[in-house]
């Protein structure tokens, strides 16, 4: 083979890799570039916003920490906003039944909660997130020396009790039937936060509410245990409702209220653990 013939056949060589180079350069950046569009996709769809207002539709018990729940959601999720409606978890859920507008319904009882998923007006089988127990609740210093569910009986004493169609009022009366006990209020509240009010304004002597209706009052009152609560523990569920407004800010935040994060901010208000 001549010099020229073999000069000839080198620059051959030289170019086919050349080629080969930038076809396999031109696959990888191919490659490369359909990989990355998914990842795009993805990212848009993890960073989609939620917005607007969720209404929530909960037990009075719940306030304070739903309340501080409400803006931890807020603040994790700029555009939102969440309200809240608490009151006796039968009325709220007459109130659904009856169709007022809410995306989430958290009740204080399974039974409450029942009259909403009898109706077919939420979605899906409602999550206990919490339960709570009862406690007796008295003046400051407790002056009227009140150790016990029987000394809530003595002649004289002003007692309050939730309604018995309530959660509380159901589980109190439970309490006392436990201990077959019998007492005559001065008056049955509609919600366990009326019936801690009526101690606070120094209305009633004592009353039977949740313990963590007795934390959230703090030197208002003075909380007083008994052991026939333990009879009467109440389950918390909470529930997407059929016709949200909202739904997709709903599911997130019963997701934030059954999270670590949630259950966090709901123990340290005293509920306990589901």
């Amino acid at each position: 083979m001549t010099r020229t013939a073999r000069r000839t056949r080198r620059t051959l060589q030289v170019a086919g890799a050349g080629a080969a180079a930038l076809l396999a350069l031109s696959a990888c950046s191919s490659s490369s570039d359909s990989s990355a569009k998914p990842d795009s996709s993805a990212s848009a769809k993890d960073t989609s916003k939620l917005s607007g207002t969720v209404t929530v539709f909960a037990a009075a018990s719940l306030k304070e920490s739903f309340t501080t729940l409400g803006k931890e959601f807020e603040k994790a999720h700029p555009g939102t906003k969440v309200t809240f409606s608490f009151g006796g978890s039968d009325t709220l859920a007459a109130s659904i039944t009856g169709g007022a507008p809410a995306d989430v319904f958290a009740a204080a009882s399974p039974k409450t909660m029942a009259i909403v998923t009898d109706k077919s007006d939420a979605l899906g089988t409602p999550a206990t997130f919490v339960r709570n127990q009862l406690e007796i609740a008295t003046l400051p210093g407790n002056p009227d020396k009140v150790t016990s569910l029987k000394d809530l009986t003595k002649s004289g004493l002003k007692v309050v009790l939730c309604d018995k169609t309530v959660p509380c009022g159901a589980a109190a009366q439970k309490a006392l039937d436990a201990s077959s006990l019998k007492l005559t209020p001065v008056s049955y509240e509609q919600d366990v936060k009326s019936a801690l009010t009526k101690v606070e304004l120094k209305e009633a002597d004592a009353a039977v509410v949740y313990k963590t209706d007795v934390k959230a009052a703090g030197d208002k009152v003075e909380g007083v245990e008994f052991p026939e609560s333990a009879k009467a523990i109440n389950a918390y569920p909470i529930a997407l409702l059929k016709d949200a407004p909202n739904a997709a800010a709903a599911k997130a935040f019963i997701e934030l209220v059954k999270s670590a994060e949630g259950q966090k901010v709901l123990t340290a208000a005293g509920f306990l653990k589901p």
